[in-house]
């Protein structure tokens, strides 16, 4: 896991969202062609859900195996991102029920000028971030 700031200039120009990950760990053939063709990094917030959703110590050592093969970056929460965070859902919670997650994603992709490669596009759409929509098949 990287702290992300120290390898800015390596990053690709997509942050993966948590449920295109999920489809790719699935099996989904779009997913799969999709992440196998950019190079991407995730927010700390997608690793810590992919966890989460583990149901047992099986997947847990294949999910971390994963990771450390395609050497992915994780990119780190640091201040700016958790007052972008903030922002958002100060912002957003009562009018787009901006949860807190999604912000934290939303604020990282913006931080580091990232595309968000996500399947929830109505959890970013009215934010000042570029998303690229995933429809599994």
């Amino acid at each position: 896991m990287s702290s992300g700031e120290e390898k800015v200039g390596f990053l690709s120009n997509y942050l993966v969202d948590t449920d295109v990950l999920i489809w790719y760990l699935k099996g989904d053939k779009k997913a799969k062609n999709i992440l196998h063709s950019v190079e991407f990094s995730i927010s700390t917030v997608t690793y810590i859900e992919l966890l989460q959703g583990m149901r047992n110590k099986r997947e847990l050592t294949l999910f971390k195996k994963f990771i450390k093969n395609w050497e992915i970056d994780i990119l780190q929460i640091n201040e700016a991102i958790s007052m972008k965070a903030a922002f958002y859902v100060e912002e957003f919670t009562l009018s787009h029920s901006m949860a807190l997650a999604d912000a934290l994603i939303a604020a990282t992709a913006s931080h580091y000028g990232l595309i968000v490669l996500t399947g929830n596009e109505k959890h970013y759409k009215f934010l000042d971030i570029e998303i690229e929509t995933f429809r599994p098949h």
